[in-house]
């Protein structure tokens, strides 16, 4: 199973950027063959991007999405309208999604099967936060949230879905002098929740499950945090920016 390496731009580069950077990556990770690459733009250059991307080893993604395929919902974004503009993958669940917008476990479950409907694969962000983590709980929210965004999720399903840790307290929002986890805080999350993965749908679809870390994945500290047997890759915030800066995270896990 390859690596996944997703670039979450969040609400940054207009859509002349975006090309920009697209024709750059492309050149940068032209050679790259063992990792699977997917780009998470905002949803005006999903169209532009998929273009230029056409012959290429990238995929695409959408940030967000409603669980909705029409309806008097000003401002969203359907599943059939992702999948029309060409993508693959959508990330649901993110910490941003959670924190500023409200978002539950409940509403996050229902993404999940309405991606999965129209064959789209989700990237499932879970983790816990500062506080919860000062307090002892992680095990019981990272637990708790997988039971609640998988409900109702079947075994093959399951196979669809990428789990991305996203400890919450250990992303740096561009802060320079920000510390992020250590690869063995990283890895210790991951292995749980394989473990919690394993009791919910068993452990015959544990080798096809692919958990991926989104807590400040760098350059500096891509190859370490790859290189740990439970992380299957990542999902990068702020270094997926730079072009430079992602193809270095790129090859470190081709």
């Amino acid at each position: 199973m390859k690596k996944l390496i997703a670039a979450n731009w969040k609400m940054n580069k207009t859509v002349k950027e975006s090309v920009s950077f697209i024709k750059e990556l492309k050149k940068l990770v032209g050679n790259v063959k063992n990792a699977e690459i997917v780009i998470c733009p905002p949803f005006t250059s999903l169209h532009e991007i998929k273009k230029i991307i056409k012959n290429a080893r990238i995929k695409t993604g959408a940030q967000n999405m409603h669980f909705e395929d029409a309806g008097a919902f000003t401002g969203e974004i359907s599943p059939l309208m992702i999948k029309e503009a060409g993508c693959e993958y959508v990330i649901v669940g993110h910490s941003e999604r959670r924190e500023i917008f409200n978002e539950n476990d409940f509403l996050i479950n229902k993404k999940i099967i309405a991606a999965l409907k129209h064959g789209l694969k989700p990237i499932l962000c879970i983790g816990e936060n500062l506080e919860q983590k000062n307090q002892g709980k992680t095990k019981n929210v990272i637990e708790n949230q997988l039971k609640n965004c998988l409900k109702n999720i079947d075994k093959n399903e399951i196979l669809k879905i990428t789990i991305a840790y996203e400890p919450i307290w250990a992303i740096s929002k561009g802060d320079p002098s920000h510390r992020a986890a250590t690869a063995e805080d990283a890895e210790e999350g991951h292995k749980f929740i394989r473990g919690v993965v394993e009791k919910m749908f068993g452990g015959d679809i544990l080798k096809y499950t692919r958990i991926i870390y989104g807590g400040s994945m760098k350059p500096e500290n891509a190859k370490e945090l790859l290189a740990m047997p439970n992380i299957d890759g990542g999902l990068v915030g702020n270094a997926s920016l730079n072009a430079k800066s992602f193809a270095e995270i790129v090859k470190s896990a081709d």
